[in-house]
């Protein structure tokens, strides 16, 4: 009898985990392009989700060499850098250089809750020295439907993928 009631329990509790939102995550595929003008510095980037009414949500990451230059990064700056160091900090790895690199979001919001079911932005920056700046945002559904869709390269950033996975 013990062995059925567990078997039952176990059985509910992964079906609850398999349709929570905390299952599924975003990954985001960041690709930095090799720059064969002039002084290339590796580029400051930042990648956060933001609601459709442009609140930050979450910092996915931050990849950085100085403080000063983070100003450089303008939407980034404005809406979570200068007013949020700790969280900055917390998040910030090193400039990359050219090449792909894989992200994930993991539904939360900055605070570790898993967010609700909506519509959200993946914003993706970067700013280089001696360079040029990109920006580019995508809105997406996130309410446990497929997430996939691309955006193009531009002058700092190369392809930027994104793709719900459970």
């Amino acid at each position: 009898m013990k062995k059925i009631a567990v078997l039952v329990f176990a059985g509910a509790l992964s079906s609850s985990v398999a349709t929570s939102a905390q299952a599924a995550q975003l990954q985001i595929d960041v690709a930095i392009p090799q720059v064969t003008e002039g002084e290339a510095h590796w580029p400051y980037v930042a990648v956060w989700i933001e609601t459709e009414q442009e609140q930050p949500v979450r910092l996915v990451e931050i990849w950085r060499q100085k403080p000063d230059w983070l100003k450089d990064l303008r939407r980034f700056w404005r809406k979570i850098g200068r007013s949020d160091k700790a969280l900055v900090d917390a998040r910030t790895g090193a400039t990359k250089g050219p090449g792909e690199y894989r992200l994930v979001w993991n539904g939360q919001d900055n605070q570790g809750v898993d967010v609700a079911p909506g519509k959200y932005v993946l914003v993706v920056e970067a700013a280089r020295e001696n360079g040029g700046r990109n920006m580019v945002k995508q809105a997406f559904d996130w309410n446990g439907s497929a997430v996939n869709f691309s955006i193009a390269a531009g002058s700092e950033l190369g392809e930027i993928k994104a793709r719900r996975v459970d």
